[in-house]
């Protein structure tokens, strides 16, 4: 059969400890134009996985050292590889043999010796649906990346104060799941970030007397404990995040409801436990004061007490400055509220992190109302903060 015009893309790894095979399969593939990388064991083909991960790897089941299968479960324990498609090369034929390489994670079995054309056949429709899936996923990564985007504009635009909260909610709980190394961080981040987004449909008073702990009527008391349920909703239709939403749902009281996983119970135990940490800063506490106040309570884990220590927020002091909107750049934040020329229009308020729609909106209203002269902002500014908030998304594959 002759190459094709156009070759295919694709990084084919073979891993066989037979040199005869391995020859053979490179000299297949390389005809059609893939790019061939081979390796005699699997822990070689492991640790050159791991440094450039293959678009698919034909794997040999009965290897010395460790057989196919242990290759392909220690493979997928790896987050960057666990998508990598990989095809078992085998002269056993028994159906338990091809349902084992299946259940070890396999997608596809090529039994030995090799047909020319079946081989070819299966690495190109193997190799399809990868970039099928990975189309799909960049598609979703855009999709969500803009869903998140305008959730965290609406926040900043509307409460300034209740984009710092979430700032600093996010700085704990990102402490906490680097020192416990948990999987799949940016859920907890994303849900820390995120959690109070209900809050946006709150008085601002209203908010801040709840988050000081001071006295809230009983209308008032529904308005703030509703704000859970609420983010919750606004994020359970977005794809991806309704493990975020259930952590976010939970926050409150995480001890007292079901979870349908334990990522999402850790999350909710964890987004409470750094809200009631905030709060007490927030009042004017210190750190260890803070956090030997809610050791003594017992309500708390205590290994995520125990991963707070030395916990250090990671946000940057400001220098503040006046400048003329033609030298406002992404990323300051307002130090005071901007205000019409005349004075009587609020048009962003103070500890707004600008971006280029807010940056924009200062534009449109000096074309045609004005604005003050001056505008006094600070510098740097939470925005490595919020980069930090939108390279998670990076990781929802």
């Amino acid at each position: 059969m002759p190459p094709l015009t156009e070759p295919p893309a694709g990084n084919v790894m073979i891993v066989d400890d037979n040199p005869a095979n391995l020859k053979l399969l490179e000299d297949m593939l390389r005809e059609y134009g893939y790019e061939v990388r081979s390796f005699p064991r699997g822990r070689l083909a492991l640790a050159a996985a791991e440094q450039h991960p293959p678009d698919l790897i034909l794997l040999d089941v009965d290897m010395p050292e460790m057989n196919g299968y242990q290759v392909c479960e220690q493979l997928h324990s790896i987050p960057r590889l666990m998508g990598v498609p990989v095809i078992f090369l085998s002269a056993l034929n028994a159906t338990e043999d091809k349902i084992k390489g299946f259940r070890a994670g396999g997608v596809d079995y090529i039994s030995k010796p090799f047909v020319f054309e079946d081989v070819q056949a299966r690495v190109e429709t193997h190799l399809k649906l990868r970039r099928a899936q990975q189309a799909e996923h960049d598609l979703l990564e855009k999709t969500l990346g803009g869903a998140v985007r305008t959730l965290w504009e609406l926040v900043q635009l509307t409460s300034p104060a209740l984009a710092l909260r979430s700032y600093a909610l996010r700085d704990i709980v990102l402490w906490m799941t680097r020192r416990m190394e948990l999987p799949g961080p940016w859920q907890y981040e994303l849900a820390a970030t995120l959690c109070l987004v209900g809050c946006i449909a709150l008085p601002e008073e209203v908010f801040e007397k709840a988050y000081l702990g001071k006295h809230l009527s009983a209308e008032e008391a529904r308005m703030f404990h509703a704000h859970p349920a609420r983010a919750a909703r606004l994020l359970s239709n977005i794809p991806r995040l309704e493990v975020v939403a259930e952590i976010i749902r939970g926050q409150q009281a995480p001890e007292a409801r079901p979870f349908a996983g334990e990522q999402a119970a850790q999350g909710a135990r964890m987004l409470h436990l750094a809200v009631e940490l905030d709060r007490r800063i927030y009042r004017g506490a210190d750190f260890a004061s803070a956090l030997t106040e809610l050791r003594a309570s017992n309500r708390f884990d205590a290994p995520l007490l125990d991963a707070l220590a030395g916990y250090t927020s990671t946000r940057a002091d400001y220098e503040i400055q006046k400048l003329p909107l033609n030298k406002i750049e992404d990323g300051m934040a307002l130090e005071r509220d901007v205000l019409s020329k005349d004075g009587k229009l609020l048009i962003l308020k103070e500890g707004t992190v600008l971006t280029e729609t807010w940056i924009e909106r200062l534009q449109n209203f000096a074309r045609t109302r004005g604005i003050q002269e001056l505008i006094e902002v600070r510098i740097p500014t939470l925005a490595a903060a919020e980069k930090g908030l939108f390279q998670c998304l990076e990781a929802t594959s």
